[in-house]
Protein backbone atom coordinates (compact mmCIF):
# COMPACT_ATOMS: atom_id res chain seq x y z
CA UNK A 1 0.00 0.00 0.00
CA UNK A 2 1.15 3.54 -0.76
CA UNK A 3 2.71 5.20 2.30
CA UNK A 4 0.27 8.08 2.01
CA UNK A 5 -2.87 6.12 1.17
CA UNK A 6 -4.55 6.77 4.52
CA UNK A 7 -4.34 10.56 4.32
CA UNK A 8 -5.27 10.49 0.64
CA UNK A 9 -8.45 8.65 1.60
CA UNK A 10 -9.16 11.08 4.44
CA UNK A 11 -8.57 14.13 2.24
CA UNK A 12 -10.73 12.68 -0.52
CA UNK A 13 -13.63 11.93 1.84
CA UNK A 14 -13.38 15.41 3.39
CA UNK A 15 -13.40 17.07 -0.01
CA UNK A 16 -16.40 15.05 -1.15
CA UNK A 17 -18.39 16.19 1.89
CA UNK A 18 -18.10 19.84 0.86
CA UNK A 19 -20.50 19.75 -2.12
CA UNK A 20 -22.80 17.33 -0.27
CA UNK A 21 -23.14 19.87 2.54
CA UNK A 22 -23.67 22.75 0.14
CA UNK A 23 -20.41 24.42 1.15
CA UNK A 24 -18.82 24.69 -2.31
CA UNK A 25 -19.86 25.56 -5.85
CA UNK A 26 -17.89 24.25 -8.86
CA UNK A 27 -14.29 24.05 -7.56
CA UNK A 28 -14.55 26.81 -4.92
CA UNK A 29 -12.89 25.14 -1.95
CA UNK A 30 -10.50 22.50 -0.69
CA UNK A 31 -9.81 20.19 2.22
CA UNK A 32 -6.60 18.58 3.43
CA UNK A 33 -5.56 15.88 5.88
CA UNK A 34 -2.17 15.73 7.61
CA UNK A 35 0.18 12.95 8.65
CA UNK A 36 2.12 14.57 11.48
CA UNK A 37 4.64 11.75 11.80
CA UNK A 38 5.53 11.99 8.11
CA UNK A 39 5.42 15.79 8.04
CA UNK A 40 3.09 15.90 5.03
CA UNK A 41 -0.54 16.48 4.11
CA UNK A 42 -2.84 15.39 1.29
CA UNK A 43 -4.83 18.10 -0.46
CA UNK A 44 -7.25 18.50 -3.36
CA UNK A 45 -5.65 19.14 -6.77
CA UNK A 46 -6.23 22.62 -8.18
CA UNK A 47 -9.27 23.23 -10.35
CA UNK A 48 -10.42 19.62 -10.57
CA UNK A 49 -14.22 19.23 -10.32
CA UNK A 50 -15.36 17.26 -7.28
CA UNK A 51 -17.07 14.61 -9.38
CA UNK A 52 -13.71 13.82 -10.99
CA UNK A 53 -11.80 13.40 -7.74
CA UNK A 54 -10.42 10.14 -6.38
CA UNK A 55 -8.03 9.32 -3.53
CA UNK A 56 -5.28 8.77 -6.11
CA UNK A 57 -5.63 12.34 -7.37
CA UNK A 58 -4.91 13.87 -3.96
CA UNK A 59 -1.53 15.61 -3.90
CA UNK A 60 0.99 15.03 -1.09
CA UNK A 61 2.72 18.20 0.13
CA UNK A 62 5.18 18.87 2.96
CA UNK A 63 4.76 21.57 5.61
CA UNK A 64 6.92 23.95 3.57
CA UNK A 65 4.52 23.72 0.66
CA UNK A 66 6.64 21.46 -1.56
CA UNK A 67 4.96 18.70 -3.55
CA UNK A 68 6.17 15.30 -2.37
CA UNK A 69 3.99 13.07 -4.50
CA UNK A 70 1.39 13.53 -7.22
CA UNK A 71 1.19 14.40 -10.90
CA UNK A 72 -1.38 17.20 -10.53
CA UNK A 73 -0.82 20.68 -9.16
CA UNK A 74 -2.08 21.04 -5.59
CA UNK A 75 -4.77 23.54 -4.62
CA UNK A 76 -3.87 27.20 -5.08
CA UNK A 77 -4.43 27.56 -1.30
CA UNK A 78 -1.83 24.90 -0.48
CA UNK A 79 0.69 27.34 1.01
CA UNK A 80 -1.93 28.62 3.45
CA UNK A 81 -2.57 25.06 4.63
CA UNK A 82 1.19 24.44 4.89
CA UNK A 83 1.78 27.52 7.05
CA UNK A 84 -1.00 26.57 9.46
CA UNK A 85 0.16 22.95 9.73
CA UNK A 86 3.74 24.04 10.31
CA UNK A 87 2.96 26.52 13.08
CA UNK A 88 -0.15 25.04 14.70
CA UNK A 89 1.04 21.58 15.64
CA UNK A 90 -2.21 20.14 16.98
CA UNK A 91 -4.30 20.35 13.83
CA UNK A 92 -4.75 17.40 11.48
CA UNK A 93 -7.20 18.77 8.93
CA UNK A 94 -8.00 22.10 7.24
CA UNK A 95 -10.93 23.21 5.10
CA UNK A 96 -11.33 26.35 3.00
CA UNK A 97 -14.61 27.22 1.30
CA UNK A 98 -16.37 30.16 -0.25
CA UNK A 99 -19.67 29.14 1.34
CA UNK A 100 -22.36 31.78 0.87
CA UNK A 101 -23.07 33.07 4.38
CA UNK A 102 -19.56 32.69 5.75
CA UNK A 103 -18.14 34.51 2.75
CA UNK A 104 -20.76 37.25 3.00
CA UNK A 105 -19.68 37.98 6.58
CA UNK A 106 -16.01 37.87 5.51
CA UNK A 107 -16.70 40.31 2.67
CA UNK A 108 -18.46 42.57 5.18
CA UNK A 109 -15.31 42.41 7.35
CA UNK A 110 -17.41 41.45 10.35
CA UNK A 111 -17.00 38.76 12.95
CA UNK A 112 -20.11 36.60 13.32
CA UNK A 113 -21.66 37.68 16.64
CA UNK A 114 -22.61 35.12 19.25
CA UNK A 115 -26.39 35.54 19.33
CA UNK A 116 -27.67 32.11 20.31
CA UNK A 117 -27.06 28.76 21.90
CA UNK A 118 -26.26 27.01 18.61
CA UNK A 119 -23.20 29.24 18.38
CA UNK A 120 -22.41 28.75 22.09
CA UNK A 121 -22.50 24.97 21.69
CA UNK A 122 -19.28 25.37 19.70
CA UNK A 123 -17.61 28.63 20.75
CA UNK A 124 -17.69 31.12 23.63
CA UNK A 125 -16.74 34.05 21.37
CA UNK A 126 -17.72 35.61 18.07
CA UNK A 127 -16.38 33.78 15.02
CA UNK A 128 -13.37 36.02 14.35
CA UNK A 129 -12.76 37.95 11.16
CA UNK A 130 -9.16 38.82 10.27
CA UNK A 131 -8.78 42.31 8.79
CA UNK A 132 -8.09 42.60 5.05
CA UNK A 133 -4.53 41.83 4.05
CA UNK A 134 -2.15 44.81 3.73
CA UNK A 135 -0.95 45.71 0.23
CA UNK A 136 2.63 44.60 0.83
CA UNK A 137 1.46 41.13 1.82
CA UNK A 138 -0.86 40.96 -1.21
CA UNK A 139 2.04 41.87 -3.49
CA UNK A 140 4.21 39.16 -1.94
CA UNK A 141 3.58 35.42 -1.66
CA UNK A 142 -0.18 35.83 -1.31
CA UNK A 143 -1.30 32.36 -0.27
CA UNK A 144 1.66 31.98 2.08
CA UNK A 145 0.89 35.34 3.65
CA UNK A 146 -2.76 34.33 4.14
CA UNK A 147 -1.56 31.79 6.69
CA UNK A 148 0.17 34.56 8.62
CA UNK A 149 -2.85 36.83 8.22
CA UNK A 150 -4.84 34.17 10.08
CA UNK A 151 -2.21 33.49 12.76
CA UNK A 152 -1.50 37.18 13.34
CA UNK A 153 -5.16 37.88 14.01
CA UNK A 154 -5.37 35.02 16.49
CA UNK A 155 -2.32 36.39 18.31
CA UNK A 156 -3.61 39.97 18.34
CA UNK A 157 -7.06 38.88 19.52
CA UNK A 158 -5.66 36.57 22.21
CA UNK A 159 -7.40 33.53 20.74
CA UNK A 160 -6.32 29.90 20.88
CA UNK A 161 -6.52 27.86 17.68
CA UNK A 162 -7.27 24.81 19.84
CA UNK A 163 -10.45 26.42 21.20
CA UNK A 164 -11.53 28.47 18.18
CA UNK A 165 -11.23 26.25 15.12
CA UNK A 166 -12.52 28.71 12.52
CA UNK A 167 -11.97 32.17 11.10
CA UNK A 168 -13.21 34.50 8.40
CA UNK A 169 -10.47 36.09 6.31
CA UNK A 170 -11.60 39.65 5.64
CA UNK A 171 -12.68 40.26 2.01
CA UNK A 172 -12.00 36.59 1.33
CA UNK A 173 -13.75 33.60 2.90
CA UNK A 174 -13.73 31.08 5.77
CA UNK A 175 -11.03 28.69 6.90
CA UNK A 176 -11.64 25.98 9.49
CA UNK A 177 -9.49 23.27 11.04
CA UNK A 178 -9.54 20.49 13.61
CA UNK A 179 -7.70 17.48 14.92
CA UNK A 180 -8.97 15.58 11.88
CA UNK A 181 -10.12 16.48 8.39
CA UNK A 182 -13.57 15.23 9.36
CA UNK A 183 -13.71 17.72 12.25
CA UNK A 184 -12.55 20.54 9.98
CA UNK A 185 -15.46 19.77 7.62
CA UNK A 186 -17.85 19.74 10.58
CA UNK A 187 -16.54 23.12 11.69
CA UNK A 188 -16.99 24.50 8.18
CA UNK A 189 -20.64 23.44 8.18
CA UNK A 190 -21.16 24.91 11.66
CA UNK A 191 -19.63 28.23 10.62
CA UNK A 192 -21.90 28.44 7.59
CA UNK A 193 -25.07 27.63 9.52
CA UNK A 194 -24.26 29.97 12.41
CA UNK A 195 -23.50 32.72 9.88
CA UNK A 196 -26.86 32.13 8.22
CA UNK A 197 -28.67 32.25 11.54
CA UNK A 198 -26.87 35.44 12.59
CA UNK A 199 -27.82 37.23 9.37
CA UNK A 200 -31.48 36.22 9.74
CA UNK A 201 -31.42 37.28 13.38
CA UNK A 202 -30.21 40.76 12.48
CA UNK A 203 -32.85 41.02 9.76
CA UNK A 204 -35.58 40.16 12.25
CA UNK A 205 -34.24 42.49 14.94
CA UNK A 206 -31.61 45.08 14.11
CA UNK A 207 -30.73 45.88 17.74
CA UNK A 208 -30.47 42.27 18.89
CA UNK A 209 -28.19 41.83 21.93
CA UNK A 210 -25.51 39.21 22.11
CA UNK A 211 -26.15 36.02 24.05
CA UNK A 212 -25.88 36.46 27.81
CA UNK A 213 -22.76 35.10 29.47
CA UNK A 214 -24.62 32.58 31.63
CA UNK A 215 -26.10 30.89 28.57
CA UNK A 216 -22.77 30.93 26.74
CA UNK A 217 -21.11 29.22 29.69
CA UNK A 218 -23.91 26.68 30.16
CA UNK A 219 -24.13 25.60 26.52
CA UNK A 220 -20.40 25.44 25.90
CA UNK A 221 -19.58 23.58 29.08
CA UNK A 222 -22.36 21.03 28.74
CA UNK A 223 -20.60 19.85 25.56
CA UNK A 224 -16.95 20.67 26.26
CA UNK A 225 -16.53 21.23 30.01
CA UNK A 226 -15.06 18.91 32.64
CA UNK A 227 -18.58 17.81 33.61
CA UNK A 228 -20.01 17.70 30.08
CA UNK A 229 -23.15 15.64 29.70
CA UNK A 230 -24.08 16.07 26.03
CA UNK A 231 -23.97 12.89 23.94
CA UNK A 232 -23.23 9.27 24.80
Amino acid sequence: MNNYQEIKEKAYLANMQLPKLGLVLFTFGNASAADRAAGVFAIKPSGVPYEELSPEKMVIVDFDGNTVEGTLRPSSDTKTHAVLYKHWEDIGGIVHTHSTYGTAWAQSQRAIPIYGTTHADHLTVDIPCAPPMPDDMIAGNYEYETGFQIMNHFKEAGLSYKEVEMILVGNHAPFTWGKTAEKAVYNSAVLEEVGRMALLTEQIRRDVPKLKDALIKKHYERKHGADSYYGQ
